[in-house]
């Protein structure tokens, strides 16, 4: 069989269209609408910084090589061009017809200065000599000259002067020598929407850039500023390391980091208003191709949004939903003889990640604790429970932390704090050549009559208390020896300790983890030629693994019914025939960020449920140490499967995953609206 499978880039920049249909979205809130915008730039600045850059890189091997691709490199990148320009295109127009008519219609209005009174204007002139001139430094362009070195992802504005003739001929005058210049926008140092006086009910909000518009005269006294338009290169962020597995790798990183600004570039968005002319002149200035080239509107950055002011209407925002506190959980004195008795299940945001910090706390405060283990991959800053370990080194217990530093985009927090938990005591493990960490565990071993025992943390998310406020993502807290000797043996190997040991219970990366997701799809496709009921349920961010896919397409064929709930990139195409008319996969996007991965096989009805923080990604399966964790306790398995069902049968905020990557709204034959993340609420609202 000629298996298809829909192209990685492609896919997500579908997805990222999932996150732009939120921002178009009746039912969104509108301030909730101006965070999806900010979200989907904040998304296509790293697609380009990391995966347009990764491609862009592969032009430059030889073409016999470049012939042993599975894929055209020029073709897809001029299929991706041509796809993001539309995006950009929609996404402008989502701006203008979208939210600034509703803002208007909230009494918000965003102005330039040509809608400014009396007073506006003089507190605009204020705020522009006081705080935004000390951070000009305007550049003049000189073709082959001078070449401005514009700084990934910073806002500027390209000017186009003409010097003041005084005392000049009108012939002279006719002949006017045009000078360029780029002026930063100095967003680092000032907010980029600056609140004005109001005037009445109606509040007035203007653009730092069109501030320094209105001011260009000022700052190229002596010169006729003729136009400007916004531009914003995006750089490289791909960290080139040489060679992991010789000398320190930590001093390589942070050596990489600092090089990271100067990437080559991969894509210059300008406003689509620039004349042709200027745009030429830019290009060759900044030694720019044709294929970095990309049209924007007036103002870019959008990830800016983030931070847009509102001035006091809550109800522009979704309706607060509290995490949930647990009355079960919150009688007990001590979470460790809690999960002695029964095994702990919470699933964040709804329920608080106050008991995982509390956890770490209580470990670091418990005398009969003597040592923690833990890997991190993403920490909050100023995190606590970082700060937990370090307290708990400090009162002399054995702490060890696992410290992920190629974490993209998280290198330098990472180590910092690993740098600070060093500092205090704490043993730190940093990354292993070759290999990310990506596992999200933890291991505390404590003495209880005379005995050592030993509790597991086990989760799908990291342990990072900023990100469980938005993402969803289970937590498992677990006394069972046959978990919590596996998970010592995992940290051994992240030790450097060699282990020769079969893993019984857990899936680990590169462990065997491909292998015994492959049997469990095996033993179901096995059930189904028998003519058992056979169904496989999975829910996760990525499918992008060829081998897994068609492992699923083989199912598929033998008469196995999978669902399918993904997030972002699905290389898997459901319902064609002969191939796969028995997958069906859906996409939800709402207001938490879908993040847990759940595997259930059918199992002959006995299911068996991995919680994981694995995607089926070649690289999660083959160059990560990943951990999939089983569910053996009936009760917690009952409570995901039930959320499962309500993800499944969203019909509200589910995208329906296909062949032409439609993103389609999931319609049913059920009148009543089914919006999981709310139903998911209140099903949690159950376990107080």
């Amino acid at each position: 069989m000629d298996h298809k499978f829909l192209n990685r880039e492609l896919s997500w920049l579908s997805f990222n269209h999932r996150v732009l249909q939120e921002a178009k979205d009746p039912s969104t809130p509108l301030y909730e609408k101006i965070k999806f915008l900010a979200i989907f730039s904040s998304n296509l600045d790293e697609f380009f910084r990391v995966r347009v850059a990764s491609l862009r890189s592969l032009l430059d091997l030889k073409k016999k090589t470049q012939k042993e691709l599975k894929f055209d490199v020029e073709k897809l990148l001029a299929k991706l061009h041509k796809t993001v320009v539309k995006m950009q295109e929609e996404y402008g127009e989502t701006f203008t017809k979208v939210i600034k008519p509703e803002l208007e219609q909230n009494n918000i209005f965003l102005v330039d200065h040509t809608q400014l009174n009396t007073v506006q204007k003089e507190f605009v002139s204020e705020l522009f000599n006081s705080q935004v001139v000390p951070h000009i430094m305007p550049m003049i362009i000189a073709r082959k000259k001078i070449t401005p070195f514009l700084r990934n992802q910073r806002l500027y504005l390209a000017v186009k002067l003409s010097s003041k003739l005084n005392s000049r001929s009108d012939k002279q005058l006719k002949h006017k020598r045009y000078l360029s210049a780029i002026v930063e926008i100095p967003t680092n140092h000032i907010d980029r929407f600056i609140l004005l006086p109001k005037i009445g009910n109606n509040n007035y909000i203007m653009f730092l850039d069109d501030i320094i518009r209105y001011f260009l005269p000022n700052i190229f006294y002596g010169y006729n500023v003729h136009e400007s338009f916004a531009v914003k290169l995006t750089r490289d962020a791909e960290l080139y390391i040489e060679d992991e597995f010789s000398g320190n790798l930590l001093d390589k990183m942070k050596k990489s980091l600092a090089k990271r600004s100067s990437g080559a570039p991969s894509r210059f968005l300008y406003d689509r208003a620039m004349p042709a002319s200027f745009l030429n002149f830019l290009k060759e200035a900044l030694l720019l191709s044709d294929e970095d080239l990309y049209p924007g509107g007036k103002y870019h950055n959008f990830s800016d949004f983030f931070s847009f002011p509102n001035p006091g209407m809550n109800e522009l925002n979704y309706p607060e939903m509290k995490p949930l506190r647990s009355k079960a959980l919150d009688s007990e004195k001590n979470l460790f003889t809690s999960a002695s008795e029964k095994d702990k299940l919470l699933y964040f945001p709804y329920q608080s990640y106050d008991y995982v910090i509390n956890a770490f706390e209580q470990a670091a405060n418990d005398p009969d604790v003597k040592s923690i283990k833990v890997t991190q991959y993403r920490v909050a800053k100023d995190s606590r429970i970082v700060n937990a370990l370090i307290k708990a080194a400090h009162r002399g217990k054995d702490v060890t932390a696992f410290v992920e530093i190629k974490a993209r985009f998280d290198e330098e927090i990472n180590i910092k704090s690993a740098e600070e938990m060093q500092k205090a005591g704490v043993k730190v493990l940093y990354s292993l050549p070759g290999l990310k960490v990506h596992a999200k565990i933890a291991l505390i071993t404590r003495e209880e009559n005379n005995v050592i025992k030993n509790y597991a943390y086990l989760s799908t998310g990291n342990f990072n208390e900023k990100t469980a406020r938005l993402y969803t993502d289970y937590g498992y807290l677990t006394a069972n020896p046959e978990l919590t000797e596996e998970v010592a043996k995992v940290f051994e190997a992240l030790e450097g300790k060699e282990i020769n040991y079969e893993f019984r219970h857990l899936l680990v990366a590169h462990y065997g983890m491909r292998e015994g997701f492959q049997a469990l799809v095996d033993n179901e496709i096995a059930y189904a030629q028998k003519g058992m009921p056979a169904a496989i349920t999975i829910k996760l961010n990525s499918l992008e693994d060829e081998r897994m896919i068609k492992k699923l397409y083989e199912a598929s064929s033998a008469g196995v019914k999978v669902n399918m709930i993904v997030r972002g990139i699905c290389c898997l195409i459901p319902g064609i025939k002969n191939m796969s008319e028995n997958i069906r996969g859906i996409s939800i996007i709402d207001r938490f960020l879908e993040h847990d991965r759940v595997y259930m096989f059918n199992n002959g009805g006995n299911e068996k449920i991995f919680l994981s923080s694995a995607d089926w990604m070649k690289r999660n399966l083959s160059r990560r140490i990943e951990v999939a964790f089983p569910i053996y306790d009936e009760d917690l398995k009952n409570i995901i499967k039930h959320i499962l069902n309500i993800k499944l049968n969203d019909n509200v905020k589910a995208r329906v995953i296909d062949e032409k990557q439609t993103n389609n709204y999931v319609t049913g034959e059920s009148t009543t609206a089914h919006r999981s993340q709310y139903e998911i609420y209140d099903y949690m609202k159950s376990f107080k």
